[in-house]
């Protein structure tokens, strides 16, 4: 008896060559009726159900059980997998397929992808990497390439390697978003916007592309361009949360937060599950002062919750060796670069490099690095770019790395990756600097706080327990470029010139009318203003408006945008005194007046920690009597000060000395209280550890 021959797959080829993947379909399944183990007919079937956008794996993976020697059958049946999110199978198969044929490029570009989906970033770059030595010209390879720079945090290369992709092929519009989206990280806003309209140009309804567009064109200055944007993303994906997140910014940045704070509860409610929404949420609060401090305490604990809902806590950690052996302290943030945060850590972190016998390992998650980030990587054993990590692989980084004292340095500032926290990665885990209010997690074991911010009582305020370091809880890095302190330029113009640097979102309603008061009791001063809003022009005439409205006369109100840190630190040469806004008080801008011999003059009756600020670098800096008990107190000092120049010129002469003296700037002093509160905190955990 002879055996029936084979079927014949010319017509499946035959469907497949004119484009007919419903054809392609119908004929494998008729196939497969009569012949079930025709590993061809499988193949077919799934290549015309990929073509078809549906699922097909089930029938790739009959396939290639039946044909386990095909390479393109292992790729295909992978890349369905990794459209469903399965890059841990996907990732089996390329390699399968590339253990069959080495040089396949397609199987090492979609391995490449599948450990982008991972989080293997590292891995995912040098796999994509070698796909580009043996095809340089893989468009595919270019394109995942910029995305997992981008990843990575290193959005120049990013930029490189997409523009290598669009050169090739300047069709490629997912690349030109990527393009558009990198520039954003950089800000280079005309790039971006250039890309992206180049997007959008092509598919003009896309709400996604709409909200990117806005960001690009709000980084530009056309606030009320980058406003419709984000409106008609809005009213295209009436459930996408980032539009109502993006025009809670614009209301932000114009002063006013409870419209910001309304559209961030409403994205709050679309997208539950993003904490970030949430942390937007309790940052814009900071705006408000006391009269949201209740509500936003339990903001703070359900940011806790959920974030401890969706985490996976690793085992308890038994590092309870040694009472002297060096600690290992880990550093997170999103700010390792020119930032405020930056700008304080310097100082400290090379002091302690120099005198503790701390070993510092910093997880950096900025979206772009700088030479700021460059010396305070020379202050650490270990620097970990981490962004693109999610947080279950963040968490088994740092505990990989033994971190015995984890420090958040974000809180709930923009960029934070406080949810690791609910991971424990750590033994001991805090929160400083950045953040100056209560996180909401019970897995922060301490906020470091001072005296001064946190005075008895403050406990009632946050969900962690308070560590008070003993002075300053923060310690100001003094610019390298600021120039000479300079005369008191009231005595020389005759003018008693009131000066405040913060951005315009703390300037609200309530403190241009305290300022309103203070220039009527003060007819020959003047108030200048300056902040980068003012460079744009819609939310410069929304302030003039708000401070006419407000009652300041306007004649004497000068607008300044900003400039360059040399140039904005030598604006301090025309200010007599630096006006503290008020609920939320300067920091960085504060110790740069103070350094440039400005004195600052601030409120001690704030409610919050973050409202007390001002009363602690007053107080620290050994100014008492700039410290006001209200508004009424504050207008009383403003004009005693402002009755005696001759003073005031004595205490500018000398103010930057008095200051790099004080705990304000005294590193070595500052690293030595931290280091001793660090030890403090973790004998305490070793006592409750070996006690339990």
């Amino acid at each position: 008896m002879t055996s029936a021959p084979p079927p014949s797959l010319e017509p499946l080829a035959e469907a497949w060559r004119r484009g007919r993947p419903d054809e392609m379909e119908r004929l494998a399944r008729a196939l497969l009726r009569g012949h079930p183990t025709l590993g061809a007919a499988w193949k077919a079937l799934g290549v015309a159900l990929l073509l078809q956008g549906r699922d097909a794996r089930d029938a790739l993976g009959r396939a290639l059980q039946l044909l386990p020697e095909d390479a393109e059958l292992a790729v295909q049946l992978g890349s369905a997998l990794n459209q469903r999110g399965e890059h841990e199978a996907a990732q089996r198969h390329f390699q399968q397929a590339l253990r069959l044929e080495p040089a396949r490029v397609d199987a090492r570009i979609n391995l490449g992808l599948a450990l982008l989906g991972l989080g293997r970033l590292q891995e995912a770059e040098a796999c994509l990497r070698e796909a580009l030595a043996r095809a340089p010209d893989a468009v595919p390879a270019w394109s995942n390439l910029g995305l997992c720079l981008r990843l990575q945090g290193r959005p120049d290369e990013a930029i490189e390697a997409l523009q290598a992709a669009l050169a090739r092929d300047p069709a490629l519009l997912p690349a030109r978003r990527q393009l558009g989206l990198c520039a954003l990280d950089l800000r280079r806003h005309a790039l971006a916007r250039e890309a992206l309209e180049a997007c959008l140009a092509h598919d003009p309804d896309n709400p996604w592309l709409l909200n990117d567009l806005g960001s690009a064109l709000q980084g530009l200055g056309r606030v009320d361009e980058a406003g419709d944007c984000y409106q008609r993303a809005r009213a295209l994906a009436p459930r996408a949360p980032q539009p109502r997140a993006n025009l809670a910014l614009l209301a932000r940045e114009r002063g006013d937060w409870p419209a910001a704070d309304a559209l961030l509860a409403e994205a709050c409610a679309l997208a539950p599950q993003d904490l970030s929404l949430l942390s937007d949420r309790l940052f814009v609060r900071g705006y408000a002062g006391a009269a949201a401090l209740p509500d936003t305490l339990a903001l703070a604990r359900e940011f806790g919750a959920r974030a401890q809902a969706r985490a996976r806590p690793g085992p308890p950690d038994a590092r309870l060796d040694g009472d002297r052996r060096p600690l290992r302290v880990g550093l997170l943030s999103p700010d390792l670069r020119e930032h405020p945060v930056g700008h304080f850590l310097e100082s400290v972190l090379q002091a302690l490099r120099a005198s503790s016998e701390l070993v510092l390992l910093a997880y950096s998650h900025a979206a772009r690095e700088d030479a700021l980030s460059e010396r305070l990587r020379g202050c650490c054993e270990h620097w970990r770019r981490v962004r693109g990590l999610d947080d279950a692989a963040l968490a088994d980084t740092i505990r990989a790395d033994r971190v015995d004292v984890l420090i958040d340095l974000a809180g709930h500032t923009a960029g934070n990756r406080l949810p690791v926290l609910a991971w424990r990665p750590a033994p001991v885990q805090l929160c400083w600097l950045g953040w100056c209010a209560s996180t909401g997690m019970a897995e922060v074991d301490h906020l470091l706080v001072d005296p001064w911010i946190a005075p008895p009582g403050a406990e009632a305020q946050c969900v962690e327990p308070l560590w008070r370091l003993p002075e300053s809880f923060l310690c100001f890095s003094p610019p390298a470029d600021a120039p000479p302190v300079a005369p008191l330029p009231a005595l020389r113009e005759g003018v008693l010139t009131l000066g405040c640097f913060n951005k315009r979102a703390k300037l609200g309603d309530e403190l241009l009318v305290q300022w309103a008061r203070l220039l009527r009791a003060l007819p020959h001063a003047r108030l200048l203003l300056k902040n980068a809003q003012v460079d744009v022009p819609a939310h410069r005439e929304a302030l003039r408006d708000r401070c006419a409205a407000a009652g300041l006369p306007m004649a004497r109100v000068v607008l300044e945008g900003a400039s360059p840190r040399a140039d904005y630190l030598a604006r301090h040469a025309a200010v007599d005194i630096a006006l503290d806004p008020f609920p939320y008080p300067g920091g960085t801008t504060s110790m740069e007046a103070l350094w440039m011999g400005v004195p600052v003059l601030t409120r001690g009756d704030g409610h919050g920690l973050l409202s007390r600020q001002g009363l602690s670098l007053m107080r620290n800096a050994g100014l008492a009597d700039w410290v006001a008990r209200d508004a009424d107190h504050a207008l009383e000092l403003a004009c005693a000060h402002a009755a005696d120049l001759p003073r005031l010129a004595a205490l500018r002469a000398g103010l930057r000395e008095r200051v790099r003296a004080s705990p304000l700037c005294d590193a070595p002093r500052f690293a030595a209280h931290l280091e001793a509160a660090l030890r403090d905190i973790w004998q305490r955990h070793r006592r409750a550890g070996v006690a339990g």
